[in-house]
């Protein structure tokens, strides 16, 4: 049997919201984590109370192996591992969180047909209002992906989705976050150019973003249809909606999810 349940090859921005998310299920104590900085896994782990060790000690005896790194290092990351992982005994399965990288290549540079899980999560998952595409390939056992799934339950919504679809959701779910706190800095610093201290103006912005968000999953209604009940006949909500229509922002979202989608293609 592996001696952890879980294991972390790259701590960073991403990886750390993960083992974040997974302590709260697992036993912090069956964690182990990797990273190129020791240091940096070295925090994190004393933050939650996991393990610290290599990469090799992670794909010698670990059951769900996390590659958090970036996709241009993974086949640097997976080459001294290889001969590890072709000679375990006991059952692992491959995580892989990079972009563009298919689960057929994580296997081909990790030197064998290995079990793979795909996972695009995003860093809301560090506080479990997350969104974690994923997709496995037929090695996976159905009780392992179970498992797999419980470890993340706590990191917010696990959606299924075809590998060929990955790309697209992660250009929305993945890097849209970085788009929405653009759109909250801007109406924050509004605000404060309306007089209001920036404090309030950050808590108005992002509590609205939240309570928004909010209202559409629970409702259900087209956003159009959400936008037209905020927007009264010659009040002060049309006006600000003519501004952005002008300025053009609901186009330059879509070319913002596009280019993201269009290099996580080329990162393949």
């Amino acid at each position: 049997m592996a001696t952890y349940e879980l294991g972390f090859i790259g701590t960073g921005n991403m990886g750390g919201a993960l083992v974040q998310a997974v302590c709260k299920v697992a036993d912090p104590k069956s964690v182990l984590l990797a990273n190129r900085t020791r240091a940096k896994a070295e925090a994190l782990a004393q933050r939650f109370g996991c393990a610290v060790g290599t990469n090799e000690e992670v794909a010698a005896q670990c059951r769900y192996i996390f590659l958090g790194v970036k996709p241009q290092m993974m086949a640097e990351t997976l080459a001294p591992l290889q001969e590890t992982l072709l000679f375990r005994k006991a059952p692992f399965v491959l995580v892989s969180m990079a972009a563009g990288l298919t689960m057929e290549k994580i296997s081909a540079l990790a030197g064998g047909s290995f079990p793979v899980i795909r996972i695009m999560p995003n860093t809301p998952c560090s506080v479990g209002a997350g969104l974690t595409n994923y997709t496995a390939n037929s090695a996976v056992t159905p009780d392992a992906l179970e498992t797999f799934l419980h470890y993340l339950s706590a990191s917010g919504t696990l959606d299924p989705l075809d590998e060929s679809l990955i790309e697209a959701a992660t250009a929305i779910a993945g890097c849209g976050g970085a788009y929405i706190l653009q759109i909250m800095e801007g109406l924050a610093d509004g605000g404060v150019a309306c007089g209001l201290p920036r404090a309030k103006a950050l808590l108005y912005a992002a509590q609205m973003i939240q309570g928004t968000g909010k209202l559409a999953l629970e409702t259900g209604l087209h956003p159009g249809v959400l936008k037209d009940q905020v927007c009264s006949p010659g009040g002060s909500t049309i006006q600000g909606v003519r501004v952005l229509e002008e300025r053009g922002v609901r186009g330059a979202m879509m070319d913002a999810v596009i280019a993201a989608w269009q290099r996580g293609k080329e990162l393949g």
